[in-house]
């Protein structure tokens, strides 16, 4: 799996790849072992067609400022090129993928996952950590406090960027397995082992009523999930 990661969002003239809405927008973040590198991508694109109404409330992007941007099949080679082999993250993907792919089918290029190594969703992600609650970007961004205010308005590039700070703190847990060999070995050599066999280690338990609140939040979570926790499927 690649170790390139790269946050996509795009804004669309509406909601249907297959009625035939198009691409106006398309912004990408690049990350290398969890550092943004600053190597991004960002194109307004000219989708040869009106935005319909609610979809110009969401982006705010006029037809008219799109006219003179170049069309897809003029940037297509230098957005593959770019994403070539990367992971990819989106948020709600199946949505932008159908875009893509519409876009690809008209410049007679394969599907938009024949040219990356690995399309994940964050939005599942989301789902499978907070089951039962919002997922939204937004709502993602209050819940780990990255900084939203100046999204009046979603943007492409902009969306990305949310994204990827999102990701880091969706995924913090996993920062010491992704650090480098070299700073392994350093970390192992000043690791110093201490004896605690010499110790008397006491076992405080739980008194009756930190069991019973104990109990009331393995059953909310056992309602949020929908009857599918772990503890549920290995007392059957």
């Amino acid at each position: 799996m690649s170790d390139r990661y790269i946050f996509l969002d795009t804004e669309t003239t509406g909601l249907s790849a297959e009625a035939g809405d198009r691409i106006l927008e398309i912004g990408c973040v690049e990350m290398v072992n969890r550092k943004l590198t600053g190597n991004n991508l960002h194109f307004y694109i000219n989708p040869e067609r009106a935005s319909h109404e609610d979809a110009l409330k969401v982006h705010g992007i006029s037809d008219e400022s799109l006219l003179d941007k170049p069309k897809f099949a003029q940037l297509v080679d230098e957005i593959l090129d770019y994403l070539s082999g990367a992971h990819i993250f989106i948020h709600n993907a199946s949505f932008d993928v159908a875009f893509l792919d519409k876009e690809l089918a008209f410049c007679s290029k394969e599907l938009f996952s024949s040219y990356v190594s690995n399309i994940t969703d964050t939005q599942v992600m989301a789902k499978q950590l907070f089951p039962g609650k919002r997922n939204s970007l937004d709502a993602l961004c209050d819940r780990y406090g990255v900084d939203n205010s100046s999204r009046k308005l979603h943007g492409a590039l902009l969306d990305a960027e949310l994204l990827a700070d999102v990701y880091i703190c969706m995924t913090r847990g996993q920062d010491a397995l992704l650090m480098d060999s070299d700073e392994s070995k350093e970390v192992k050599t000043n690791l110093k082992k201490i004896d605690l066999s010499s110790y008397d280690l006491s076992t405080v338990l739980a008194n009756e009523q930190e069991n019973a609140e104990h109990l009331i939040v393995l059953a909310d979570i056992d309602k949020a999930s929908s009857g599918k926790t772990v503890w549920r499927s290995l007392n059957h």
